[in-house]
């Protein structure tokens, strides 16, 4: 994918590094000319413009007319907002992604439709529903279809030890996805037995979690 990162921070910094390291084409913009010129010299596969990301004219020469994505990671959260429109509503980017230093600005992001990532909001998202659903873990929730990413563990007093995936008598909305058992993955088929010790990966909308529970644990 063709990555455009703006913000040469910490974060901004990583990422470039991490991704570059995945094959990606990334460039990484920042207004900071001593620093453009660090971070170019440090990460050899990850092309460096120097400007400010709010101005179009930046983004024209980060070529972000080619941009899959668009990740807005500086330390500010309304230079961040800015530059994911511009992305979005002017060089149709398809997707933008922003940081969010603040949580209260979390909801603006949301109402105008930036996928907003904010550390406190996911840590404390995290603690809620690891407290909330026991021995259910939440892996991961949509934003986008409405979807969460759930995690359980069999033991040998789960109701569904020993039955068959074709006898599981599942939520509507629910795809049982993925069986980890001693470290390496099932694909589940009808015939497929579930075992105490399995984790069962499963794909549901979140109001799900409840049912979800009662049938593999309680």
């Amino acid at each position: 994918m063709f990555i455009i990162i703006v913000g040469g921070g910490k974060v901004g910094q990583y990422l470039a590094a991490t991704l570059s390291q995945k094959k990606h084409s990334i460039v990484l913009v920042d207004s900071n000319e001593a620093k453009a010129q660090r971070i170019a010299e440090e990460l050899d596969n990850v092309l460096v413009v120097t400007g400010d990301g709010c101005d179009p004219l930046t983004l024209e020469n980060a070529q972000v007319e080619k941009a899959d994505v668009l990740v807005a990671v500086t330390g500010d959260d309304e230079d961040n907002l800015i530059i994911s429109q511009l992305a979005k509503e002017c060089f149709k980017v398809n997707r933008t992604f922003a940081r969010v230093n603040n949580p209260r600005n979390q909801n603006t992001f949301d109402v105008l439709g930036i996928d907003a990532i904010s550390a406190t909001t996911i840590i404390s998202t995290m603690i809620e529903e690891e407290t909330s659903v026991g021995d259910l873990t939440t892996l991961l929730s949509l934003k986008r279809g409405n979807l969460s990413i759930f995690e359980l563990k069999l033991t040998s007093d789960s109701p569904v030890t020993g039955k068959k995936v074709m006898d599981l008598k599942l939520p509507a909305d629910c795809i049982l996805a993925t069986i980890i058992r001693e470290d390496r993955s099932i694909f589940p088929r009808g015939g497929t037995v579930l075992y105490a010790g399995d984790s069962i990966i499963v794909l549901s909308r979140p109001e799900n979690q409840k049912e979800i529970k009662k049938l593999f644990i309680v």
